[in-house]
């Protein structure tokens, strides 16, 4: 084996130790943010499954064994975020959606979609915040922080 084939293998165990690092410590920093406690990020865009996906907190809350074990978000846009208006109809989705918020639940509204539909804040039920930049500009974010994204 020459002399440069010796250096190349040598720079490229280096590198692959130094991407290791890298990774390792990125983990632990991940791990440091919230010990214990899993964050889920929900995405929900279908108006026929909101009942489903508010279900889907609901025994996810209760599953993990309260709300102090688990922190979701739900993070609506298009056609779903007619379903969180203020004057919905649908008793369920009101309550479904008080529920979730006094358990911790973060609501987060599309700001592109609200534009679209012509709503501001107060015109969705309470609990919700804008999401500025857009609903899938915000789930990329919460994944970014170690998040993990479910679409049901």
């Amino acid at each position: 084996m020459s002399a440069t084939d010796r250096r190349n293998i040598f720079k490229s165990a280096l590198a692959a130790g130094a991407g290791l690092f890298v990774a390792s410590a990125s983990s632990v920093r991940a791990q440091a943010e919230s010990p214990g406690v899993p964050k889920v990020a929900y995405h929900l865009a279908d108006a026929e499954k909101v009942a489903f996906v508010l279900g889907n907190i609901r025994n996810h809350i209760a599953g993990m064994g309260g709300p102090d074990k688990v922190k979701i978000a739900l993070v609506v846009h298009g056609p779903a975020l007619k379903a969180f208006r203020v004057n919905t109809p649908n008793l369920g989705v009101k309550s479904d959606v008080g529920e979730a918020s006094a358990a911790g639940v973060e609501l987060h509204a599309c700001r592109h979609t609200m534009d679209a539909q012509k709503l501001t804040l107060a015109d969705l039920l309470p609990g919700f915040a804008v999401a500025e930049k857009g609903a899938v500009v915000k789930l990329a974010e919460l994944q970014g922080q170690g998040w993990a994204y479910l679409r049901p």
